[in-house]
């Protein structure tokens, strides 16, 4: 008889495959540490581990890019576990394989959560209960849902008397609507079952499915539960982006949104940027003063801007200060001279539930107010330089057609990742950030906005000759960005 454990004490999390259908962003990472919702995809299923179920120990196999992952977590001390890694050193043999590696580890009941699935408000801690109510073999993980292409990519069951009659692999005509997922409780029996069960015919592995499916046949005691919430099986990059766009989505209103606006003698309009952005859902207004020699200054500043003053001449060096300065979950960017507007700023957050960076392009025709200083001879220069981008980071499939739109906006964490890598103090600031943002292998979305002409002042990069200045810093920096060069 198989003996129950009043109390789960171990986890195991296998995360040694390459993730060949999420390339490019698991070319350079493991699948389990991209991070969704702000942390790695592991790191949320170690939590359900340690705070629905009480687990303190946890094996994690690793193998494609393993040290990443042994590095990111070390001893498992700094988020309350104990953790011991398993190389898996042949990662074809798959998820059963995988787990045999710990046959001579583990002489109890022990969890299994897949390292590249997401769990949104589950129910995990009820878990306990079942276990503690049936003498088991196995339980398996379901979610219930309506969209049988899902079920179709993943595995199904077929239930009776309470427990699991059958489970069938990618099925193509779903019976039912339960999409098996990858959290498990298994005894000592699958051991002896891997030892079992042959390798697929399909990919020559050891599917867990089959594992348990011949378990469920010969026990009759592999039962199902069935999970709440939202999940996600994290097979590519769009799956991805879904669950970075769910997590966003349900906590946008909590987060902080800060407006950065460099500034340099900007007294005949700042007064009205800073009225045009003053709204509810705006948390501050950051004015950074760049050795203004008029009032721009005081007037931000009777306006209730936030003043911070940098010496360091430039754009760059001015949004710098002002991202660092700022409290913000969220960083918009926008310029203290009037030529954007409000009403483009809610595109730009909707998006950011989608990306790390949201950058404005001001190239459609359409959008472009008659007399705003955006001639051809400008927007085909930011055109050019923008598919140049395109071309030398192709890998990172970006789609950019303006280099030099100043109204942008980026996620803090997002903007900490590259921040050190961000040198460039004038107007070549604006693809320095694509640029490094993609080579930090970040989302970036690129949407049009309305391009207006300035409220006072001129522009100090995109008149007469200073264009031709400015196209040169940018292209040198593009260049030096992906060659190596030093300035």
């Amino acid at each position: 008889m198989i003996k129950i454990m009043n109390k789960l004490r171990i986890g195991v999390i296998p995360a040694a495959g390459k993730g060949i259908r999420a390339y490019p962003k698991t070319r350079y990472i493991p699948k389990p540490m991209v991070k969704v919702g702000g942390k790695p995809i592991l790191q949320w299923n170690l939590e359900i581990m340690r705070d629905q179920l009480g687990i303190k120990e946890i094996y994690i196999i690793i193998g494609h890019l393993g040290n990443q992952i042994r590095n990111y977590f070390k001893d498992g001390s700094n988020f309350g576990v104990k953790i011991k890694y398993v190389i898996q050193k042949k990662q074809l043999g798959g998820i059963g394989a995988a787990i045999y590696l710990l046959k001579d580890d583990i002489k109890e009941n022990f969890v299994v959560i897949l390292g590249d699935e997401i769990y949104l408000d589950s129910n995990h801690k009820t878990l306990i209960n079942l276990t503690n109510k049936k003498d088991f073999a196995a339980i398996c993980c379901f979610i219930k849902t309506l969209e049988k292409d899902k079920i179709k990519k993943n595995y199904s069951g077929e239930f009776i008397d309470g427990r699991i009659k059958n489970l069938i692999e990618k099925p193509q005509k779903p019976k039912n609507e339960f999409l098996g997922c990858g959290t498990y409780i298994m005894t000592q029996k699958i051991f002896e079952y891997i030892e079992k069960t042959p390798p697929s015919k399909l990919r020559n592995e050891i599917e867990i499915t089959d594992v348990l499916n011949k378990m469920a046949i010969d026990t009759k005691k592999v039962y199902p539960f069935i999970l709440k919430g939202d999940y996600f099986n994290v097979t590519n990059g769009e799956d991805i982006n879904s669950v970075n766009y769910l997590i966003r989505s349900k906590n946008f209103e909590k987060y902080k949104i800060s407006i950065v606006i460099p500034a340099y003698n900007e007294k005949d309009s700042i007064e009205r940027v800073i009225d045009e952005f003053n709204i509810p859902k705006i948390d501050e207004i950051i004015v950074v003063d760049n050795n203004s020699t008029d009032q721009t200054g005081q007037l931000a500043s009777k306006k209730g801007a936030k003043i911070i003053f940098e010496q360091k001449k430039g754009y760059g060096s001015a949004l710098k200060r002002g991202i660092d300065a700022a409290k913000g979950d969220i960083i918009i960017l926008v310029e203290g001279d009037g030529t954007f507007r409000r009403k483009d700023l809610g595109k730009i957050l909707e998006y950011l539930k989608d990306a790390d960076m949201v950058i404005g392009t001001r190239t459609t025709g359409q959008m472009i107010e008659q007399g705003s200083n955006m001639g051809w001879f400008l927007r085909i220069g930011n055109v050019v330089l923008s598919k140049l981008i395109e071309g030398l980071w192709l890998s990172q499939e970006p789609r950019f057609t303006d280099v030099g739109c100043t109204f942008r906006g980026i996620w803090k964490d997002s903007y900490l990742k590259i921040k050190d890598n961000l040198h460039a103090s004038g107007p070549e600031f604006s693809p320095e950030m694509m640029i490094e943002t993609l080579k930090a292998h970040l989302r970036v979305i690129e949407i049009p906005i309305s391009y207006y002409q300035r409220l006072g002042g001129e522009s100090k990069h995109s008149v007469g000759f200073k264009k031709i200045k400015t196209g040169f810093k940018m292209l040198n920096l593009i260049f030096g960005k992906k060659f190596g060069w030093k300035k």
